[in-house]
């Protein structure tokens, strides 16, 4: 009882650890298991573990292979949750990459790595290409946290998050092919078993995941499922098909899982946001159990079989030649940039299908007297540190190095997706600006998504709103609610992160009113709230652009909006076509000839704003006349 809570406890305290320094928890987990476990022998009187993972006839958690069950079953739960993360709007630019990096550079790094260990450690062929096997995973469990914390194009993000949950499941099936290599003693008939092995791991991983994955959205769209047993219901069915599947092909519950989570992640579910919250948690926490499980039982002599140069020649060879290499040709004639290439080259982490599956087969072949097989387990815990804290301590300053940190992101965060809202955010996507809605009515959000916009149920009141958002790439808030309170508040959650110059809100009728105290976060005039930009939207829901001739011009575009109720203006488009929001106090927003101005409503006849230009020229000569009348005088 006591180990149990401890793991729990210890657990939860690195994943705060890992939030209040914005590092990926797999850091202080690993540590803190490596210090309970074979640290700890160094200490204790009679040589034992703090926490003693396997039982070992007086102590122990998880008796036989137990421990193994468990770790395969946390696996499954945490890739399916992965799945359901993964939207197929992401890699519409990227997916031949993404395609190369679950294919070439997985040969890359299998083959890469084995030739590596083979020569350095001297190991023999069978233990240096499991090991291979097993490094070839990019966790998305290290991955996710890293990507959060940088301001990156979408592209990059969507690479490195789908190659990391994708691969998972590649990376088990190639150990899993390596160690029945080994078992079966590598007989002359093996090539073609281990073809019929990956076929059926294809065959059953897919068909037993799209299957359950469309039962379940069945009923639950049917409502055969209540509310209150939706999260446990799909828990107990993502077991089943992980189990299921494994039975019938063995390690195809991984990939089973994943399509399952990506078949469910890309329908529009009722309540997919609470059965996401739900496996977050759950993944957490299985997460924290995990590692610190898995930390501990290795050895400590084990650690001293690579407490040795030779593992730093390994894990610069691989992070610094094999991961390189493998995107560099992925990535031939993509669109990626070079820097773009290195940075991914650059972020490689390794993590918990690596580790757990390390100690599985690690240990299994140990026990039957394996030669080199006590090398495994430690050697992959190696790269898995080591990745973990270079790409935690550098991704970010290595991002700004090779200049693919976004230091001026061009996406816009739209709170509210009234009619106005999504007319303007479809306005925003077809000229090539990535918007991203959130609402917390889900009508709204269904209607967003029916244009193609992305879109998302969320309480702006959330602590958790900025976690549960993918804004690696946004830069701007514009908040359209008709509720002050939630646009003050939406200011309030963003302008650290986007600054006073990129949260803007829609002004309230007091504020309209008063047009002396004209709020700096105001948006488009002064003279427009929240009601006349819905009733303006049913009325006109179109968006206009006229072309500008001058800043005189601009000032007399600006008095028709406020002089006719029908048109509202929204944006500045530049000669380069990029937009500027404008905010309320927008006569003084300076332009240059040939900018467009962009506005909602009936169109503007162009000769009416040349009128009002040239009425304003003449009161102020007027004005300076008076005032040369006054000076002579």
């Amino acid at each position: 009882m006591f180990e149990l809570a401890s793991i729990i406890i210890l657990g939860i305290l690195a994943q705060w650890v890992a939030w209040r320094f914005k590092i990926p928890a797999i850091l202080p987990l690993i540590l803190i298991g490596l210090l309970v476990g074979p640290i700890a022998t160094q200490f204790t009187d009679d040589g034992s573990k703090f926490i003693e993972p396997i039982w070992n006839g007086s102590r122990g958690l998880f008796p036989g292979e137990s421990l193994y069950y468990f770790v395969s079953l946390a696996i499954g739960i945490i890739l399916f949750e992965g799945g359901l993360t993964l939207k197929r709007g992401e890699i519409l630019n990227v997916s031949n990459v993404i395609v190369k990096l679950i294919s070439i550079a997985v040969l890359i790094t299998f083959i890469g790595a084995g030739i590596a260990v083979h020569f350095i450690f001297e190991l023999s062929w069978k233990i240096s290409l499991l090991f291979s096997a097993l490094v070839i995973v990019t966790g998305p469990t290290v991955i996710t946290p890293i990507l959060r914390n940088i301001p990156l194009k979408r592209d990059i993000s969507a690479i490195l998050k789908w190659e990391g949950i994708l691969i998972d499941p590649i990376g088990a099936l190639f150990a899993v092919l390596v160690f029945e290599f080994i078992n079966a003693k590598a007989g002359a008939e093996y090539t073609s078993i281990a073809l019929m092995d990956f076929g059926k791991v294809i065959l059953f991983g897919f068909s037993f995941g799209f299957t359950f994955a469309n039962a379940l959205i069945y009923l639950i769209k049917k409502k055969i499922i209540p509310h209150f047993l939706l999260n446990v219901v799909t828990l107990a069915c993502v077991l089943g098909v992980f189990v299921l599947a494994d039975t019938f092909a063995h390690e195809s519950g991984l990939l089973a899982v994943v399509v399952m989570g990506i078949i469910m992640g890309n329908t529009n579910l009722p309540n997919f946001k609470d059965l996401l919250y739900f496996k977050e948690s759950l993944s957490v926490l299985l997460i924290s159990i995990l590692f610190i499980l898995l930390a501990a039982n290795i050895n400590f002599d084990d650690l001293m079989l690579v407490y040795n140069l030779k593992s730093l020649y390994l894990f610069l060879i691989i992070v610094f030649l094999i991961r390189p290499a493998g995107v560099l040709l992925s990535s031939i004639n993509s669109n990626l940039k070079f820097n773009e290439k290195l940075f991914i080259s650059w972020v490689g982490p390794r993590g918990i299908v690596a580790a757990g599956i390390a100690s599985l087969f690690g240990i299994k072949l140990a026990n039957k007297g394996v030669p080199n097989a006590e090398y495994i387990t430690p050697l992959v815990f190696m790269i898995v540190l080591g990745t973990v804290l270079l790409n935690a301590t550098t991704a970010r300053p290595f991002a700004k190095l090779v200049g693919v940190f976004l230091r001026n992101s061009s996406g816009i965060l739209i709170v509210g997706s009234s009619s106005f809202s999504r007319i303007v955010a479809k306005y925003l996507k077809d000229n090539d600006r990535h918007v991203v809605m959130v609402d917390n009515n889900q009508s709204n959000i269904d209607e967003a998504k029916k244009i193609g916009l992305t879109a998302f149920v969320a309480d702006i009141f959330s602590d958790d709103l900025q976690d549960n958002l993918e804004l690696s790439d946004i830069g701007y808030l514009m908040a359209l609610t008709g509720n002050t309170t939630i646009n003050k508040k939406a200011i309030e959650n963003f302008a650290k992160e986007f600054g006073e110059n990129g949260t803007f809100r829609v002004i309230s009728p007091e504020e309209m009113n008063d047009p002396e105290n004209n709020p700096k976060d105001g948006l488009f005039s002064h003279t427009d709230d929240y009601i006349k930009l819905v009733n303006l939207a049913r009325r006109y829901p179109e968006i206009h652009e006229i072309k500008i001739n001058s800043q005189e011009h601009y000032k007399g575009l600006i008095e028709i909006t406020k002089a006719d109720p029908d048109v509202i203006p929204i944006f500045i488009k530049t000669k380069e076509n990029s937009l500027e929001i404008i905010p309320s106090d927008s006569k003084d927003l300076e332009v240059e000839e040939e900018y467009k101005l962009v506005y909602m409503g009936k169109e503007i006849d162009s000769s009416n704003s040349k009128k009002i230009t040239q009425e304003d020229s003449i009161k102020e000569d007027e004005q300076l006349s008076e005032e040369d009348v006054k000076n002579r005088n």
